[in-house]
């Protein structure tokens, strides 16, 4: 029986930030035969959303917008300030998700990407209180936007937050707001979980995205991935979501040396992203 999903692939496989021309990439990304295509939203005020909406519609494209989640917009920072900015930046996410048809913004919008120390463990409590009571905020934003939130466990190098799916549903837990679902991507669970399959299963029905990569952040099909355990996990919890392809171009170079992209991956990205989904339908068929 072959998995009931769709296939979609981020615009930072090719460039960043995403601005007015980035939607010229739809007709090649469409052309390659993905259903989805995720949107980082790096700059708000950078994205054209009538011309973004013109372009999925003329190209048959799923948005799924995502979050990016530096340094100012810090949800567990000890100065309120930045609470704020994040808050006024999920906003406008929520808005441009809301004006594009999709349902959720998605990323590790807990805290900030890179923030990744040995905390004691009254200072993690204290960090912790902060994400639940913040993103609680965040359910309730999304709530009023008709929106969700999917969020991200990233591996360890890169948050002391939330490294694994186990953490992801304690923290869920406590925020305790259906608005409240989960992103599970494959490179950092290749990292941080014992089982990928068991890791599926865990977030059950409150899994709405998955991203896919191989193991050292190449082309599906690749590398190490132990592909079957996806595979198992997936139709255990009937997911039907969009499965979709993550990784970063080192052409970028702040983009590559924020993700540590040191080197080229594949041959060309055009080859990472067409060869990537011919085995992703493979593997899912």
């Amino acid at each position: 029986m072959s998995l009931n999903v769709t296939f979609g692939v981020t615009t930072w496989l090719w460039t960043s930030p995403f601005k007015s021309d980035t939607p010229a990439l739809f007709e090649k990304i469409k052309g390659m035969g993905f259903d989805a295509v995720e949107i980082p939203v790096e700059d708000p005020d950078l994205i054209d959303v009538a011309g973004v909406q013109n372009a999925l519609m003329q190209h048959d494209l799923k948005p799924v917008i995502c979050g990016a989640f530096g340094p100012s917009r810090d949800l567990t920072h000890d100065d309120p300030s930045f609470h704020q900015t994040s808050f006024d930046y999920i906003q406008k996410c929520f808005d441009i998700s809301s004006a594009l048809g999709a349902k959720f913004v998605a990323g590790p919008m807990y805290s900030a990407v890179g923030k990744a120390r040995l905390l004691s463990p009254e200072q993690k409590r204290v960090e912790w209180d902060r994400a639940v009571n913040n993103l609680h905020i965040v359910c309730k934003m999304a709530a009023s936007a008709g929106q969700e939130i999917a969020l991200e466990p990233l591996n360890r190098f890169e948050t002391d937050l939330i490294n694994n799916a186990a953490d992801l549903m304690q923290l869920i837990h406590d925020i305790n707001h259906p608005a409240a679902k989960v992103l599970l991507d494959g490179f950092h669970m290749n990292i941080e979980e014992r089982s990928i399959e068991d890791a599926i299963t865990l977030v059950g029905e409150k899994l709405i995205h998955v991203q896919v990569s191989e193991n050292y952040r190449g082309t599906p099909g690749t590398g190490q991935t132990r592909w079957e355990d996806y595979r198992r996990g997936l139709e255990k919890i009937n997911y039907q979501g969009t499965v979709s392809i993550e990784s970063f171009t080192p052409e970028i170079k702040e983009l590559a040396g924020a993700v540590c992209i040191w080197r080229p991956l594949a041959e060309s990205q055009d080859d990472f992203a067409s060869e990537g989904l011919k085995f992703l339908k493979e593997w899912a068929s």
